[in-house]
């Protein structure tokens, strides 16, 4: 593979990672300015601010630049393979489940141990203001957030990264890139600790991909992941745990 094709894919790949965040964050803004003409300030209405942001950017930004891209390169659908699991990609989303879990279960005991603390995601920040939006979030981690940003960094970012590298690197360097977008909407001390975590999360998405071919796997995955965090946030900020 001749070294200009690789440039050319790992320059597309960055494009697409942080334009599609900062189309995605006009798109929000000018929504927001629109809601606040009419009367709605979404300022104090976290849920709302939180169901508009998810839609707009995940959903429409995200999938709105993958289908544009397709269209652009001119590929089929067969570029991002995604089919009704069968048992084994079952038992894979069940492992892949359970692997981001306990990643995470090491990790925190391994930051605590070291003293270290881990920024917060703006969402949680949001939700906070009112527990109930994040009830709002878990459907919404399998119905946009996992399928939409899987379909972004996944399926169209790792595919053409995979294109022309070794799928090993393909994995890694679109998980460094999902991390790293991680970092704008961070708050709080130990901003890298929750980009490396969410790296090295990112790097389970990516092998399943690669695995099973099948980006049903990965979506599913990462929305149980999300809403099991969802859960025990509202769980934490109502005391029920």
């Amino acid at each position: 593979m001749e070294p200009t094709s690789r440039i050319r894919s790992v320059v597309t790949a960055i494009g697409l990672t942080y334009g599609s965040t900062i189309l995605g964050s006009i798109v929000v803004a000018v929504a927001a300015m629109l809601l606040t003409v009419v009367g709605i300030n979404i300022t104090t209405r976290p849920s709302l601010r939180l169901v508009m942001s998810t839609v707009l950017l995940q959903g429409v930004t995200f999938g709105g630049l993958s289908v544009l891209y397709l269209r652009f390169r001119d590929l089929d659908v067969e570029f991002v393979p995604l089919s009704i699991p069968d048992k084994r990609d079952v038992v894979v989303t069940i492992g892949g489940i359970v692997a981001l879990l306990g990643l995470l279960v090491v990790a925190s005991m391994i930051i605590s141990s070291l003293g270290l603390e881990s920024a917060q995601n703006q969402i949680v920040t949001i939700a906070q203001q009112n527990p109930a939006a994040f009830l709002l979030l878990i459907p919404l981690s399998f119905l946009v957030v996992g399928p939409f940003e899987e379909l972004l960094y996944r399926g169209i970012i790792q595919g053409t990264l995979r294109e022309t590298l070794h799928p090993t690197r393909a994995i890694v360097l679109a998980s460094v890139l999902f991390a790293s977008i991680h970092l704008f909407s961070l708050t709080g001390e130990g901003k890298l600790v929750y980009i490396g975590i969410a790296f090295v999360l990112a790097l389970v998405l990516g092998a399943t991909y690669e695995y099973t071919d099948n980006l049903a796997v990965p979506a599913v995955i990462h929305g149980a992941y999300n809403a099991v965090q969802f859960t025990s946030a509202y769980l934490t900020a109502t005391g029920g745990m």
